[in-house]
Parts: C-alpha cells; structure tokens; sequence
C-alpha cells in the first residue's frame, strides 16, 4: 500500500507540473506558419503567441501574427504571451506589446510587409535615420498591417 501512495503522488505531481504556460523555441525550418503555412526559417522576424492553456502558436513574420490576432476568435486579454523577434537580437523574443516597430523598404520581412520589430526604442530610431521608414509602438502598427 505504501508503494501505491508513493507511486500516486509521483504521478499526481507530475501530471501537475508539467502543465506550466511558457513559450517553446521556435524550430527554425522545422515549424510552421500558423496563419499562412510558409516555413519558419528567419529569425529576425518570427513571432509566436501562448494562450492560458499553454497552446503555442508560431508565425514567419509579425505580420502574420497580426493578421490572426485581428480574428474574432481571439482575444488578447486571453493570451499569457504575445512575442515577437528582436531584430537587433535575431532568435531572441520579447514582449510583443513593448516593442518598438519599424516599417522600412530596406529591410525585407518574409510576408512583404518590411515590418521588423526591436526591444529599444533607440535602435529602432536609429535604423529608420539610417535606412528611412517609419516608427509605431503595438498600437499603431497593428493598425497600419490591418489597413492595407
């Protein structure tokens, strides 16, 4: 009986533990685009999202990302992460609603968009004075993808 009790709780705890809401890496030319199907290959424009049950959703570009939060389906006080690529940082991903955005023709996004995503301000500033483009914070640059 002892054992029994011993060999429950293990499974008890294990079962409970292993339910943690975190994001998972993105598989770069394994995983694919939840809204378009394209392959997830550039590391310096992906995106994801993580619902409250843990349910990860990947994207090849922030673009995408956009176009499926806009469903009605979804609803973004509903999701533990909304994450996006830094592209000062590529493979490294931040807080999507925090980011600093930049549209800008020299630098090409997977989806056309040339929409890239940074984690400081500054180094968003400082590439559009460099290369031209535009700057948005969430707001501002989910209204701009879904306008077009």
């Amino acid at each position: 009986m002892k054992y029994l009790v011993i060999l429950f709780s293990f499974t008890f705890l294990g079962a409970f533990s292993s339910c943690s809401v975190e994001p998972s890496p993105i598989d770069y030319g394994s995983d694919q685009c939840d809204f378009c199907k394209m392959g997830v290959v550039d590391k310096a424009h992906s995106a994801q999202y993580v619902t409250q049950k843990g349910k990860q959703y990947k994207y090849d570009a922030i673009e995408c990302l956009i176009r499926e939060l806009n469903t009605p389906e979804i609803q973004e006080s509903d999701l533990a992460f909304i994450l996006v690529a830094d592209y000062s940082n590529p493979g490294q991903m931040i807080d999507a609603t925090k980011a600093t955005y930049i549209i800008c023709k020299a630098i090409k996004s997977p989806m056309g968009a040339n929409l890239s995503a940074f984690s400081k301000a500054d180094d968003a500033k400082a590439t559009v004075a460099e290369n031209g483009g535009d700057v948005y914070d969430w707001a501002g640059i989910k209204d701009r993808i879904l306008k077009k």
